[in-house]
């Protein structure tokens, strides 16, 4: 989780990121250290409705893996990894999904 962290905040330096956690153990550690751009915002246990990814892996779905089969699992990985870039790419797209206002907000406070 830490490799992660640190990949997102290099990557997107420029920004102010707020990454909103759900109850994953690895998610929890209090070892983790954001990097200077990044927030974290654990979600209450169990409000799993409340956790803006699960919009964005709807998204996912719907516009690369609808009705798809891939004939090994390389081919989904690059499937995949095609699908993240557009994401990382576009973020006026990304917003739309998961800049909920308690969210935004969570940022200025």
């Amino acid at each position: 989780m830490q490799l992660f962290l640190d990949e997102a905040g290099a990557r997107h330096s420029s920004d102010k990121i707020i990454m909103v956690l759900d109850g994953a153990g690895w998610h929890s550690s209090r070892l983790l250290k954001p990097p200077q751009n990044m927030k974290l915002l654990p979600l209450p246990p169990y409000a799993h409705e409340l956790n803006p990814v699960e919009h964005a892996w709807d998204e996912l779905r719907e516009k690369h893996f609808h009705n798809r089969v891939f004939d090994s699992l390389d081919a989904l990985e690059d499937q995949l990894e095609v699908a993240l870039h557009t994401f990382e790419n576009n973020a006026p797209m990304v917003k739309s999904i998961v800049a909920w206002e308690w969210i935004v907000s969570a940022l200025l406070n």
